[in-house]
């Protein structure tokens, strides 16, 4: 059914049916291309122009323009992902876009298929008001898993004066958020019948004692390390596996750990961090064998809250809404942090509560999804003037 132009709720009901699990998470899942197909039939009918990048086999970024795009225009980028996590244990149909007391209900409702209608939405408003700028709204594959929709949009040579990342912010403006690092630590023993003490290294004893080191700091250190918008640095033990029997002493422990960062904090202090744990670990243990690799590394993201889109979006949450816009920090990390680190920078900024993100109830409230696009087209309007 077309989804007629301007109507944010249509779009979104559209969007939430469609089944676009991230297949790196959940194996055989159908990922992105049949829901950007959809959203590219819609936005090519609004007169959109549309461009279509494999950041992957099978896994697309829709890249849909409107505006003017003469050389020195100012260009906005409107940046959300069309990925989404499971299913498994939800509350309600996750693929029924179902409204209750003011709320829709369905999977990447909130996280963040939200986001993407009000931005759909507001850049085709703002275009039909008449703008001399150029938006760029960007559907992206994969935010959920490693980024891939993201870092291919911006190897492929996409620019902008600017961004907003429509993630779920409750239409607070999120100028800062955490980044993080995952630690993989492997802790040998030596392999022996249950009875042999004598012989017997205990690895999961080892990974027990490195654990606590790992508590200790977040008790300790961290807390001294932090941030305005954010709150303190920290970090906590994720996984754990070892052992092979009841009755027999484990050679081999695997211990991951989640360090949560804040601004400021780079992946070679992250590094330090580590190497510096093996070695309170050796002194209390000598003889361990400990190795431990850093498998992946993502940097928070900090634009300054006096910052020209910081102040441009306020001011037209403040025209839309009549109300002074809050300014927060966003405790989860996302693709704001890769574009503001190549130069275009990217604050959060959309509808619904990071905290039913990927949870077992998820829904967004039908009126913040109406203010966030009225006040995104007021940004684009005033940007784009």
């Amino acid at each position: 059914m077309p989804v007629r132009p301007g109507d944010v709720r249509a779009l979104l009901e559209t969007l939430v049916r469609i089944d676009s699990r991230n297949p790196s998470l959940v194996p055989g899942a159908p990922g992105e291309r049949h829901v950007a197909h959809v959203l590219a039939e819609v936005l090519g009918g609004w007169g959109f122009r549309l461009a279509w990048q494999e950041a992957a086999p099978g896994r697309p970024n829709l890249v849909a323009r409107i505006g003017d795009a003469r050389p020195g225009a100012p260009v906005l980028l409107l940046n959300g992902h069309l990925d989404t996590v499971g299913t498994e244990g939800m509350a309600h149909a996750p693929f029924d876009p179902v409204v209750r007391d003011g709320m829709l209900h369905g999977r990447g409702s909130c996280d963040m298929k939200a986001g993407i209608a009000a931005m759909c939405v507001a850049a085709w408003g703002a275009a039909q008001a008449g703008i001399a700028g150029e938006v760029i709204v960007a559907a992206v594959c994969d935010e959920e898993h490693a980024s891939l929709g993201t870092r291919h949009l911006l190897a492929s040579g996409v620019r902008a004066d600017a961004a907003i990342v429509t993630e779920p912010t409750r239409l607070a403006i999120a100028p800062a958020h955490k980044g993080f690092a995952w630690i993989e630590y492997v802790l040998h023993g030596t392999a022996a019948h249950g009875s042999r003490h004598d012989i017997g290294v205990d690895a999961i004893a080892h990974a027990a004692r490195l654990a606590a080191l790992v508590d200790d700091a977040n008790d300790g250190a961290l807390a001294a390390i932090t941030h305005p918008l954010l709150g303190r640095a920290s970090v906590h033990a994720s996984t754990i596996a070892g052992g092979t029997g009841w009755s027999t002493y484990p050679d081999r422990c695997v211990l991951r750990v989640e360090r949560r960062t804040v601004p400021g904090e780079t992946e070679a202090a992250v590094r330090e961090e580590a190497a510096r744990t093996v070695t309170a670990l050796a002194a209390r243990v000598p003889g361990v064998r400990c190795e431990w690799t850093l498998p992946l590394h993502q940097a928070p993201n900090d634009v300054s809250v006096d910052a020209p889109i910081v102040r441009a979006l306020a001011a037209a949450m403040t025209r839309a809404t009549g109300a002074p816009a809050a300014i927060d920090g966003l405790q989860c990390w996302t693709d704001a942090a890769l574009l503001t680190a190549a130069g275009i920078p990217a604050i959060c900024y959309g509808p619904g509560d990071i905290a039913l993100a990927h949870a077992a109830t998820e829904y967004v409230p039908l009126d913040e999804v109406h203010v966030a696009t009225a006040v995104l087209r007021e940004l684009v309007v005033d940007f784009c003037a």
